[in-house]
C-alpha cells in the first residue's frame, strides 16, 4: 500500500516540478507589484490551464503527503535503520586479538617483552 502511494507521490512531484517550470514568470516579486487586475486572482490568472494544473497537482501532493504521514504513524513495526541491518552480529564471547600478519618483531612487541623482563624477540629473516 505504501509503495503504491510513494510511486504516486513521486509522479506528482515530477509533474509539479515540470508544470511550475513551464509557467511564464510574471517578474517583480511574484507578480505582487503589477498593480491593476493582472494578478493571480483575475479571470485571466484563474482560467490559465497551467495555474489550474499546478493547483490540482499541489493538492494531490499535499494529500499523498498526509496519507504517507498517517500510514507511517500507524505502522506497527519498530523503526529500523539500514545501518543496523548491515552491521554484523557481535560474537558471544570476546576473543583474543589476532596475531599480526608479520613476524612479531614490531616496536610494541619489543617494548612489551622488555617490560616483562625478557629479551626482545629478533625478527625472522626474510627470504630475499
Amino acid at each position: 500500500m505504501e509503495t503504491v502511494i510513494i510511486v504516486i507521490h513521486l509522479m506528482l512531484v515530477l509533474a509539479l516540478v515540470g508544470v511550475v517550470l513551464l509557467q511564464k514568470s510574471e517578474g517583480g516579486a511574484l507578480g505582487m507589484g503589477s498593480g491593476g487586475g493582472g494578478g493571480l486572482m483575475s479571470s485571466r490568472g484563474t482560467a490559465n490551464v497551467l495555474t489550474r494544473t499546478t493547483a490540482i497537482l499541489a493538492a494531490g501532493f499535499f494529500a499523498t503527503s498526509l496519507i504517507l504521514a498517517i500510514l507511517a504513524g500507524k505502522s506497527s513495526e519498530k523503526p529500523s535503520s539500514i545501518i543496523d541491518k548491515a552491521a554484523p552480529t557481535a560474537p558471544a564471547a570476546p576473543s583474543a586479538p589476532a596475531a599480526p600478519a608479520g613476524s612479531g618483531g614490531g616496536i610494541l612487541d619489543t617494548l612489551q617483552q622488555m617490560q616483562k623482563g625478557g629479551q626482545p624477540a629478533q625478527p625472522a629473516p626474510t627470504g630475499q
